[in-house]
């Protein structure tokens, strides 16, 4: 997990060791469903693979459709920005971004910290890396960083306000990770499914949950229950340790932007 910045400048934030033992990370946490399928079909090659790996595998394979996909729909119900406007950020501030994917957010989180803020967007996926990457050089920005390494072991000690938005639902363990992010940034604000609004919405999201079984460990069971517990989880995280907390609904319903506000009660020295 090597840090990467571009474009150099002074940086923010200081990483943590990341050769220490990843106790509460992917290490552990991923593999407490890491033999879970998509269909109940068995693949005896990727069966055992933790989580971690599905999710940089599958990412790395749809790099480029997904930043695509993800473009073309960025402003579609409003999520992106209204999870943007949720973080109450200041110009000056630092901002990280779990889960950055190839960059979708960061025009919007860079107009928010203004040009002496910082973004930084962390990943697990070097592919994904390299198309962000891509778009900063396009851009021309400068107060942009990255950082590859993975989220459930947050590679950084502190920020002003973390953003995650379609995240959280990857995690076997949920509140775990979002309450460490609670012990980096004051400001934390998660975007994640939430299936409970229209039944025609729900049915689309249900397929899409199957369609990548793999990635969110949907397996035999419901993939709507299993979306809505893994949401339910981050939110409870940031309900217990946040001094503040406010929901906004969006798509019908089936995207809950959950910010809590007043963290970082455990940051670290």
């Amino acid at each position: 997990m090597a840090e990467d910045a571009s474009r150099g400048g002074p940086r923010p934030l200081v990483t943590r060791d990341r050769r220490r033992p990843q106790s509460r990370s992917a290490a552990s946490r991923s593999r407490s469903e890491g033999g879970s399928r998509s269909g109940g079909e068995s693949d005896p090659e990727h069966d055992d693979e933790p989580a971690v790996h599905r999710i940089q595998r599958g990412y790395a394979a749809w790099a480029r459709v997904y930043d695509w996909f993800a473009r073309a729909t960025a402003s579609v119900g409003g999520v992106r920005a209204g999870g943007v406007r949720a973080l109450d950020l200041d110009p000056g501030d630092t901002v990280v971004e779990f889960g950055c994917g190839p960059g979708v957010n960061f025009p919007a989180l860079r107009e928010a910290v203004g040009p002496t803020g910082r973004v930084v967007g962390v990943d697990l996926t070097g592919a994904m890396l390299d198309r962000a990457r891509a778009l900063v050089e396009r851009r021309g920005w400068e107060n942009v960083e990255f950082v590859r390494g993975d989220a459930t072991v947050p590679p950084v000690r502190s920020a002003d306000a973390v953003l995650a938005t379609f995240v959280t639902s990857l995690f076997p363990d949920p509140y775990a990770v979002v309450s460490d992010w609670c012990g980096v940034a004051d400001s934390v604000v998660v975007a994640a499914f939430a299936p409970r609004g229209t039944r025609p919405a729900n049915a689309a999201l249900s397929a899409f949950a199957r369609l990548n079984g793999r990635l969110f460990d949907a397996g035999g069971g419901d993939p709507l229950d299993q979306l809505d517990a893994r949401t339910a989880a981050a939110h409870r995280a940031l309900a217990d340790n946040a001094e503040a907390v406010t929901e906004d609904r969006y798509l019908f319903g089936t995207i809950g932007v959950c910010a809590g506000h007043g963290c970082a009660n455990d940051r670290r020295e």
